[in-house]
């Protein structure tokens, strides 16, 4: 029987993983039987754990990255959109949001440990409707193509459809480098020739940055930390053009002095808890604070397509082998818990996994 992790109540307050064995789905004909080979933890996936995130499943598989191999369809003999047999694809982490540019057309639901979708990728077999679902780049490991979905989604849809300023030249501050989102918004920008900076609490991990194209970076752990950054910005373009922040608190106090007029924050998350704020001095600079949740099917298609044409390889940090593994796999929890990756935590699942291609030496 195939094989599914969940999560099961633990009165600690933190959530522990449970495997088990379940039924194999039943494609309908509008649907994908698909074999996952690799799924990739996110944030959210730690808050579903500590119970901080709404409507949380004990049933339902965790995970909303995966990548997989198409199965023959039980109930026909051609798959839908002509997906065939063994062909690796990657799946929308998010489902219930078509094309408009604006917001979702109506309920929007993220893929894993949720009552309002049975989906999840830490699961050996998933049926999955063949909309949702692309062809994985070719030039990605497996490990790499479970890193790009819903860490992509994002990205692309807050720099290059949010932030106004996806153009060469443009001034790009990315908050917090070594998370998933922040790393791609830096190969998104970089291949579209912006200026990017960062920002870190880890010396090494702004170095890292550097050799994946990004021009400098400070650490948010200094106070004096925007005094450095003006320092670094080019003489010929002074000014930040917009900012993609992950963290929330007081990015807007922190940065609107250095944003031109009218520059752009986008903030796709608040990993640090705290609530932004809009000083008025931001106001009358019209400095423009936009929210960004992931994207639609058609940015998702938008975004594996330049992934593929961009030869961009999404940053894994680690890797481990098995969903039986349940040690190693509550350790890229904790890994993510208290922020140690520089890049994308991935499960292994399958045994025909294409491991070998763009893997990462662990």
């Amino acid at each position: 029987m195939p094989k599914t992790i969940t999560i099961s109540p633990s009165k600690a307050g933190y959530h522990s993983l449970k495997l088990n064995n379940v039924d194999p789905p039943a494609p309908s004909p509008q649907e994908l039987l698909l074999k996952v080979t690799a799924a990739a933890l996110n944030h959210r996936d730690v808050y579903i754990r500590q119970n901080l995130y709404p409507a949380i499943s004990f049933k339902n598989p965790l995970l909303a990255d995966g990548c997989a191999v198409v199965l023959p369809h039980p109930r026909s003999a051609t798959n839908p959109r002509g997906f065939t047999p063994s062909q690796r694809v990657i799946i929308n982490p998010g489902s219930g949001w078509k094309s408009d540019p604006t917001a979702p057309e109506g309920a929007y639901t993220v893929l894993g440990g949720s009552s309002m979708t049975p989906l999840g990728t830490l699961q050996e077999l998933i049926a999955v409707p063949a909309d949702d679902v692309e062809p994985a780049p070719e030039h990605l490991s497996d490990a790499e193509a479970a890193a790009l979905p819903l860490t992509g989604l994002t990205a692309w849809r807050a720099f290059n459809t949010k932030s106004g300023n996806a153009e060469p030249g443009r001034n790009i501050l990315v908050t917090g480098i070594g998370g998933g989102v922040a790393l791609m918004v830096l190969l998104f920008a970089n291949a579209k020739g912006c200026n990017v900076f960062v920002t870190s609490s880890s010396a090494e991990k702004i170095d890292r940055a550097k050799s994946l194209g990004a021009k400098g970076g400070v650490l948010y752990t200094d106070k004096e930390w925007p005094k450095t950054l003006r320092g670094m910005l080019p003489k010929e373009r002074p000014l930040l053009d917009a900012v993609i922040d992950g963290a929330g608190g007081d990015i807007v106090g922190s940065t609107f002095k250095l944003l031109k007029l009218g520059g752009i924050i986008v903030s796709y998350g608040m990993t640090s808890l705290g609530q932004p704020t809009l000083p008025m001095q931001a106001v009358m600079k019209n400095i423009d604070l936009r929210g960004s949740t992931m994207g639609s099917q058609k940015e998702f298609g938008e975004m594996v397509r330049v992934v593929r044409e961009k030869n961009i390889r999404p940053v894994v940090d680690r890797v481990v082998h098995g969903i039986e593994n349940l040690e190693g796999i509550d350790g890229l929890f904790e890994d993510l818990k208290e922020g140690r990756q520089f890049g994308k935590l991935v499960v292994e699942i399958g045994d025909d996994s294409k491991s070998s291609q763009g893997r990462p030496k662990l």
